[in-house]
């Protein structure tokens, strides 16, 4: 029986906390500990942030909050995701509890029922409704931010600070979180800016997660049992293996013996000038064949698994090895459901699409409960993958790292096959908080009784590296909040540029600066004080020896760079000659040079100056930490103001342009060359297909190893090109000599296939010549399409009737599809 004093416990928590002990029995679980803290403290009127592992089930706290905005009339509440698909995936979720009627969605593309009480949107289009100060923003009492970790993000980051600073101080914010190291700082920050904010800390995963090294057919764990994860011991059979004696022995002994025959023959000479060839059995584990480890786990009862591959085409190569070495993973009535499915879910794609997009194939895998998941299949493929394997259907997804961020997939297992993966440079071995990211997925709720993880072995594996990612659960929050143009022009239009500074002043960007500059300071100060130390002990009774032991400094410093640059013209080299005698006559008339304790000063000369340097060093990082975001926001005001986007009265105060007013609705990475184009008609001349691809060139970004000449769309489409190319180079100049960062050269590299798209070539002519998959020009055609929505909305009448026709030219086909 429960303990008569818990039970007394829990009843008074529950008589203070009416309302979330009535949510709480409408749940299918029993809400943990971190969930009901975060439940009372909406309650009680307080802001929250929750920070809890992947599937630990933060989101029953955000859903508290909409529970409690529909108790009252007129109330309202927002639940923001950083994608559309997490957006869809959440839309769905709540209209099963409130009913269509009461859910909303707006994710830029798509606008379902935008004034309804409960809405789900990207939080690109709330930042949008706060600047543009939407009807629908009344009634607001709750903005749930979830994946709020996405705020460190180099190019979406911004806008979480956008919105948390923006929002209206009666509104409650549920912040939720990865586990991050620095929550208490954030939530410091969030307390700060938003007002009393509860920070709700959770290392606990609901389901265990069991590590595993797969080597040959052994699935062996990775942690001693004895021991425990939080020792981070290692399995002392995964540290033989990888010695000569190890549990493999006979496999090391044989690579052993030929290595040590491999040194004797590399030192006899070979005729022909020959080396024998290793043999291939050498010093080498198998790595199983996928198939091989799909029946593996499927005999061990640990599917449905997730197999991440930081490659798409190595994702989509798995699918065809899986599929031709025969594997079937469904039964007859399983197969019969996944059939129903798909029609259900592909009707509306048309006949003429479905062999371009390889559809027979990926629907004869699905039907043996194998799937590709990444960012090139079509969205409509990826929502039925998903939607397959949250039924059980499908079985084994080989996937990239995008998985693992947002989308509710949770698998009984998730496979590492390799712990490093190409960041567009070079191979880079994955971050903890990337593997606790991946490996979150392991384990369903409710179903499994733990998760597992399983890395396969590598012969370059090393078990202690591995124990170390998994032993680190957490990463830090670091906010890559910077002003842009359109932020400018909103500040300065709502609230004027001193209220504007003080605000991006309140950034979470300035507060870890900040808090950095009490460290630094403290560092100085303590610097101060031991530079007094040494000053006192380098005393000398004959002269200042701080000017003497500088000027051995300079000697020194002068020597070495005339013996490291002996290339120099002799005129130099004889100046260098003469500053030296000079040095050297100065040093020795000196009075201290002629001190018998000389050498003794001057040791704690040269502690003093390597202190004073470091010192030194430390003051110019506080100035450069101190005031930077508002640094980098006047910095911005100056370029404006030079391009009369905003101007200045006589009292010095900042107002905006009729050029101004029309930035605050342009938002993008190219807000000002967009807005400076308009200004100056550049795109006056192009029809709606001209204009679609001119707007994709703008929103476009190329692979990195993409290069060379494209051929681009005939007739005022080029003109207009280079007059938009040499804008963007002048512009850049421009930002250059204010020290601002600037923006990559305009890329062609699609614009020819959406030009061809937006005058009605078929989906096979159009995937030829953008060379791209499928899922990556829908994506790219999106990006499109919202700078084109922008473009109907502040261009002039010319512009934006063009902009309205290509957009219809566009949004048709697999790019207008939708199943939300």
């Amino acid at each position: 029986m429960t303990d008569p004093s818990a039970r007394y416990a829990r009843a008074q928590s529950e008589r203070r906390h009416p309302i979330s002990a009535s949510f709480a029995s409408l749940q299918r679980f029993d809400l943990d500990p971190f969930q009901i803290e975060g439940c009372h403290a909406l309650e009680e009127g307080r802001s929250v942030l929750v920070a809890a592992p992947t599937g630990a089930g933060k989101t029953i706290v955000g859903e508290f909050a909409i529970h409690l905005a529909m108790r009252e009339p007129g109330d309202k509440a927002f639940y923001t995701t950083p994608m559309k698909a997490l957006s869809n995936q959440k839309f769905r979720e709540l209209q099963e509890v409130y009913g269509e009627g009461e859910v909303g969605l707006l994710t830029g593309d798509t606008n379902i029922n935008g004034n309804a009480r409960v809405v789900v949107m990207t939080t690109e289009v709330l930042r949008n409704m706060l600047y543009a100060d939407s009807p629908a923003l009344r009634g607001l009492r709750y903005v749930v931010m979830d994946e709020v970790h996405y705020l460190a993000d180099r190019f979406r980051g911004p806008v979480w600070e956008e919105v948390i600073l923006h929002l209206p101080p009666a509104v409650r914010l549920v912040s939720l979180s990865a586990t991050v190291s620095n929550a208490e700082e954030f939530g410091d920050w969030l307390d700060t800016v938003r007002g009393d904010t509860a920070v709700i800390v959770s290392e606990t995963r609901p389901v265990p997660l069991e590590q595993h090294v797969l080597v040959r057919g052994d699935l062996l764990p990775l942690f001693d049992d004895r021991a425990g994860v939080a020792t981070a011991q290692v399995n002392q059979e995964l540290t033989r293996i990888r010695s000569p004696k190890g549990a493999l022995y006979e496999n090391n002994r044989r690579a052993m013996e030929y290595r040590s025959r491999g040194d004797q023959e590399r030192r006899r000479p070979h005729r022909g000038g020959k080396r024998p060839v290793r043999p291939s059995t050498a010093m080498r584990i198998e790595r199983m064949d996928r198939p091989q480890v799909v029946e593996l786990l499927g005999r061990a009862n640990l599917l449905p698994a997730i197999f991440f591959i930081f490659s798409r085409v190595g994702c989509d190569a798995a699918v065809q090895q899986v599929r031709r070495a025969g594997v079937r993973l469904t039964d007859t009535a399983e197969r019969d459901e996944i059939r129903w499915i798909i029609d259900e879910r592909m009707r509306a794609l048309q006949d003429e699409d479905l062999g371009v997009l390889g559809y027979w194939e990926w629907r004869d895998n699905l039907e043996r409960g194998i799937a590709s998941h990444h960012a090139g299949l079509l969205p409509a493929f990826k929502e039925v993958v998903e939607e397959l394997f949250q039924r059980k259907l499908v079985k084994v997804v080989f996937a990239t790292e995008t998985l693992a961020l947002g989308i509710n997939m949770p698998a009984r297992t998730v496979v590492l096959e390799k712990l490093e993966k190409f960041n567009g440079e070079a191979r880079v071995a994955i971050t903890s908080g990337e593997y606790t990211q991946l490996t979150g997925r392991a384990g369903r709720r409710g179903i499994d009784v733990e998760g597992h993880a399983v890395v396969q072995w590598t012969e370059s594996l090393d078990p202690q590296a591995v124990a170390a990612l998994a032993s680190r659960r957490t990463y830090p929050l670091n906010s890559s909040f910077r002003p842009t143009y359109n932020m400018a022009v909103n500040l300065i239009d709502q609230f004027g540029r001193p209220r504007a500074r003080e605000i991006l002043e309140s950034s979470f960007a300035q507060f870890q600066a900040d808090r950095a500059v009490v460290g630094l300071t403290r560092q100085v100060k303590e610097a101060e004080a031991s530079l007094a130390g040494y000053e006192k002990s380098m005393t000398c009774d004959r002269g200042d020896f701080a000017e003497y032991s500088g000027i051995r400094r300079d000697l020194s410093d002068a020597e070495k760079l005339n013996r490291a640059d002996r290339t120099a013209p002799a005129r130099i080299r004889q100046q260098r000659q003469n500053e030296i005698q000079s040095l050297r006559r100065r040093m020795q008339r000196h009075p201290c040079h002629g001190c018998p304790d000389r050498e003794n000063h001057a040791r704690w000369a040269e502690r003093y100056w390597k202190l004073r340097r470091r010192t030194d060093r430390t003051r110019r990082d506080i100035e450069t930490r101190t005031g930077t975001v508002a640094r980098i926001f006047d910095r911005i005001i100056d370029v404006l103001a030079e391009l009369d986007y905003v101007a200045f009265d006589d009292d010095g105060a900042a107002t905006l342009t009729a050029a101004g007013r029309t930035m605050r609705r342009i938002y993008g990475e190219r807000d000002l060359l967009v807005a400076e184009s308009l200004r100056r008609g550049l795109w006056r001349e192009l029809d709606p297909a001209g204009l679609a691809a001119l707007a994709c060139c703008l929103v476009y970004e190329p692979r990195r190893d993409e290069a060379g000449e494209y051929r681009l769309p005939r007739g005022p489409f080029r003109e207009a090109l280079t007059k938009t190319q040499d804008l963007w180079s002048r512009l850049d100049d421009l930002e250059q000599a204010h020290h601002l960062p600037g923006t990559e050269a305009i890329a062609t590299g699609l614009a020819q296939a959406m030009n061809s798209w937006a005058r009605g070539a078929s989906l096979d002519v159009v995937l030829t010549e953008a060379d791209m998959a499928a899922g990556d020009f829908v994506r790219w055609t999106k990006q499109t399409i919202d700078l084109l929505d922008q473009l109907s909305i502040v261009a002039d009448a010319d512009v934006a009737t063009t902009a309205r026709k290509a957009l219809d030219a566009v949004r048709r086909g697999i790019v207008a599809y939708s199943s939300v």
